[in-house]
């Protein structure tokens, strides 16, 4: 008889784990409250649970992943594959960044949650966590992906599209890697296993921030944001470019911090088919005076995370930033 496959269950709270209150719903549940409304799923495997934290995800923090981390690298030989239960909100951003953060993984890291508590009789928790289970338990898994109304994603390329139905994320100019259906993994992408060892990188750079574009933006804004901000993503409209309006003022501010350190990447709002700020004379321009980096087909969560773990290993080293941003990690950059 085949030994169980070891799975860790790691709990960071969310909507998965929330009990209705009087103010609204709150995280309340632990992993073994959560595994009693599948039991099924201890016949097929045995799972060890532990408890990270218990909270909303809209408040998780850097210091979060870096504790997830942690708990994965110190238990790394002990278990087959892992999967974080998380609330929905940041999950796209924890699944980006611990696909930095733990790379060339042949041990699946699966992130996973629900839009409806476990404890509501119309839900999607029990599927979603029985899936998550089935995939980090599988030998041909490997690397960090997230798990989610029966869709695998690539963690680099996961985003929450829907804010209450059940097929709350997609796969973001990249195929599903698989979908799951009736307790069967059906692979779209193959993973080969990697071939270099598993590299654990506990903290990442936190002083980042995204310059959301909108008709008439301040000028004003720029000064701020480059004086206390060491990476600045500039999320612009189309495929990129800087609006006439504040043209003056970015020239300016590059001229005056890039030659200390200060990084600058362009991004677009739009989610489909990224940047090319080849296009227009707005992008173009702007792009070759400052050798500019973009994020094409990267998704802004990925764009944000990606930029935090490369100045944490690089600091202010431009050209190491600029070469590692542009190699592909977890299938996150497909276009430049």
């Amino acid at each position: 008889m085949e030994k169980k496959r070891k799975i860790l269950l790691i709990c960071t709270g969310g909507t998965i784990a929330s009990k209705k209150k009087s103010d609204g719903l709150t995280p309340g549940m632990d992993g073994d409250e959560l595994l009693s409304y599948i039991p099924s799923v201890r016949d097929c495997y045995e799972v060890d649970v532990v408890q990270v934290c218990n909270i909303d995800s809209t408040n998780i923090t850097p210091e979060h992943w870096t504790m997830m981390v942690d708990v994965i690298a110190k238990e790394y030989m002990r278990y087959d594959g892992f999967v974080i239960c998380h609330g929905t909100d940041t999950m796209a951003y924890t699944s980006s960044a611990l696909s930095y953060m733990m790379q060339n993984s042949n041990k699946p890291v699966v992130v996973t949650g629900s839009q409806k508590p476990m404890d509501l009789e119309i839900t999607d928790a029990k599927t979603n966590l029985m899936d998550s289970i089935l995939y980090a338990a599988d030998k041909d898994s490997h690397g960090v992906s997230l798990v989610f109304g029966g869709d695998v994603i690539a963690g680099t390329r996961a985003k929450k599209m829907r804010a209450r139905s059940f097929n709350a994320f997609s796969s973001v100019n990249f195929p599903n890697l698989a979908v799951i259906q009736e307790g069967k993994i059906i692979r779209y992408i193959p993973q080969p296993p990697f071939e270099e060892p598993v590299k654990f990188t506990r903290k990442v750079f936190d002083s980042i921030v995204v310059f959301k574009l909108i008709p008439g933006s301040k000028p004003e804004l720029l000064e701020y944001l480059f004086h206390n901000y060491d990476c600045l993503v500039i999320e612009s409209f189309g495929v990129g470019g800087i609006p006439k309006k504040l043209e003056e003022e970015f020239y300016h501010q590059m001229k005056q911090w890039i030659s200390k350190g200060k990084i600058v990447v362009m991004a677009t709002q739009v989610v489909k088919e990224g940047s090319n700020m080849e296009v227009y004379e707005v992008g173009r321009r702007v792009k070759q005076d400052f050798d500019l980096m973009e994020a094409y087909d990267m998704t802004l969560e990925a764009t944000v995370t990606k930029l935090m773990y490369l100045m944490e290993c690089y600091g202010a080293d431009y050209h190491a930033v600029r070469e590692g941003f542009y190699q592909t990690i977890n299938f996150d950059m497909l276009y430049r």
